[in-house]
């Protein structure tokens, strides 16, 4: 099965090496297209924001990021492969980054955040071909001298991969607008990614990863800022999924008839 639908989303069923092999495909073939990691909060959000929809009907590829959409397909019958989120992407993927040599360009995050990123990418990865980063100012997404600052920067530095970091759905609605004018083969929304590597936001405990409760530290470390999306918006989720489970009976009761 090459894609699940629920939440009405189209996910494809990928785990990292899946991903990776789009990934190759589409810079060898010098194609231009975005990947959405989709988690509880984009479902959420999808249900109130056309554009937000209309970035999803166009994406080159939408992967599940989290564990709550993994188990949700497996009570659906339809399983998803394994949770492909942002923040996994340089720990799963840096050595085949490194090794084909991609050109990867940072954007997002405070002021000498993606560089400390780099940094320390580096230092696991030596070889890692950073061609670039920058921090973007507030409102950078309204503002066009900025824009065309960033897209400036983008087309004099060429990456194959356009890493962005400013959280959802403004990243994912920003590469929407631009990446057919910056014109690298993949952009991605990375949310908080350029955080954690940086070291400036400390990253869940596996444990906390792997039992679905990332959510939970999250909001541990920033409640003031996380609050109202954990436990008003998502709590959403619960509702939204017990309507896919009576789609899936009726149309289970249909196709028995």
């Amino acid at each position: 099965m090459n894609q699940v639908n629920m939440f009405d989303v189209n996910f494809n069923n990928y785990d990292f090496m899946d991903l990776l092999e789009y990934i190759d495909t589409t810079i060898r073939e010098r194609n231009h297209s975005y990947i959405l990691t989709c988690n509880v909060d984009h479902v959420i959000k999808l249900r109130k924001d056309k554009e937000f929809r209309t970035v999803y009907s166009e994406a080159g590829a939408v992967v599940a990021d989290g564990m709550p959409l993994i188990w949700a397909s497996k009570m659906l019958g339809k399983p998803l492969k394994q949770k492909v989120s942002g923040a996994d992407l340089f720990s799963r993927l840096g050595h085949a980054f490194q090794q084909r040599k991609y050109r990867l360009f940072f954007l997002g995050s405070a002021e000498g955040v993606p560089e400390r990123a780099t940094k320390n990418l580096k230092a696991a990865y030596p070889d890692i071909n950073i061609v670039g980063c920058y921090s973007p100012s507030y409102g950078f997404e309204n503002n066009k001298e900025e824009n065309e600052r960033i897209i400036g920067m983008l087309n004099e530095t060429r990456p194959d991969i356009v890493f962005v970091g400013v959280g959802a759905p403004k990243q994912e609605k920003w590469i929407y607008r631009h990446y057919l004018t910056y014109r690298a083969p993949i952009s991605i929304g990375v949310g908080a990614t350029f955080d954690f590597l940086s070291g400036s936001v400390k990253r869940a405990p596996d444990f906390m990863q792997k039992s679905g409760l990332e959510w939970f530290w999250r909001l541990s470390q920033e409640p003031g800022r996380l609050w109202k999306r954990y436990l008003v918006d998502d709590a959403q989720f619960l509702l939204l999924l017990l309507k896919e489970m009576r789609k899936r009976d009726k149309a289970n009761g249909q196709s028995l008839e």
